[in-house]
């Protein structure tokens, strides 16, 4: 661990980034473009890309193989599942940009299961669950549970 940094980056990642919160661990393999912010005790794991007009909040994990794009943004105790895909164009052409790329909004304590696909402009609510697999094509409401192509709520969960 480098003594002169707040948090631990692996040597073989890439952090652009000086907006990095005390405690967090960056691992191998791991890009941060220089806009990023990223808060406290939160875990990057390895073969993660984190783009420029992104935020997340305290205690968030993204586990490996997680991309999050332009305009995404995590609020504390957020977990990311391995190979959980994000989006933010809903029409996307090679070559071709938006003035601005849609915002999606993970709001506290929500977990996204592994390869999960989230569309962009939407929000997953408060303490929702998101089932492995599930395909996200509307807003999720706080607490839910949703599984599924496209992902349906199934029930509820509390905070725990």
């Amino acid at each position: 661990m480098d003594n002169t940094l707040n948090f631990y980056q692996h040597p073989l990642s890439d952090n652009q980034s000086k907006n990095i919160g005390k405690n967090t661990k960056i691992w191998q393999f791991v890009v941060i473009l220089p806009k990023a912010q990223i808060g406290e005790n939160c875990n990057i794991c390895a073969h993660t890309l984190i783009e420029n007009d992104v935020k997340i909040g305290n205690n968030v994990t993204i586990k490996s193989g997680v991309f999050i794009w332009d305009g995404i943004i995590l609020e504390d105790d957020v977990f990311i599942g391995p190979n959980a895909t994000f989006t933010n164009d809903l029409k996307p052409r090679s070559k071709k940009y938006p003035d601005k790329f849609l915002s999606t909004l993970v709001q506290k304590g929500a977990s996204i299961g592994a390869n999960a696909t989230i569309l962009p402009g939407i929000t997953i609510g408060h303490y929702s669950l998101i089932g492995a697999g599930a395909v996200v094509t509307k807003d999720v409401p706080p607490y839910a549970i949703v599984v599924g192509n496209p992902a349906q709520v199934i029930g509820h969960t509390n905070r725990d």
